[in-house]
């Protein structure tokens, strides 16, 4: 049996962008269907003219809302298929760090930029549009606050996945 030897540097290297992508269609997922669909806070177009008040209104926000599953969905298949794809590779262990910093990464990337671009730049929908208008902007800032905290958490736990692997890995 050939003994084994360490794969050359970067070669063995966690790939950080499977992480992201993994991340981003699970906080994807985490939205739609916990602020969507459980608690009903509010769907994809709700603020956009579509409020969930009619039969109309509920079928154009449920294709809305399987149109952001689906883009979900895809960012989960793309980070599945990098990470097999860089698994199957000879590589030294990784630690789990990277993984779970890279996807709480990603996580916290989702909830930024929807946050940004939809309750705020575009305003389609909010996060609680439950709540009375007035304290909609009050539920937007904790999921940016939320977001960022994730990223922020994310980023801390990949650098300590990256001190826990060996030094080819770097």
């Amino acid at each position: 049996m050939k003994p084994a030897t360490a794969p050359p540097p970067g070669e063995s290297r966690f790939p950080l962008s499977a992480g992201l992508l993994l991340g981003l269609g699970l906080g994807g997922f985490f939205d739609g269907i916990v602020l969507h669909q459980i608690l009903q806070w509010h769907h994809m177009l709700t603020s956009a003219g579509f409020p969930a008040d009619t039969v109309r209104n509920l079928e154009i926000n449920t294709l809305a809302d399987g149109l952001f599953h689906a883009a979900a969905y895809v960012f989960v298949a793309a980070g599945l298929a990098i990470l097999w794809r860089h698994g199957r590779r000879r590589h030294l262990r990784w630690s789990g760090r990277l993984l779970a910093g890279s996807m709480l990464m990603g996580f916290g990337l989702f909830n930024l930029a929807e946050g940004l671009v939809d309750h705020h730049l575009l305003g389609i929908h909010h996060v609680n549009e439950t709540a009375p208008p007035e304290q909609w902007i009050w539920w937007d800032a904790a999921f940016l606050i939320w977001g960022a905290a994730m990223l922020a958490g994310g980023g801390w736990l990949w650098r300590r996945g990256r001190l826990r692997t060996p030094q080819a890995e770097r």
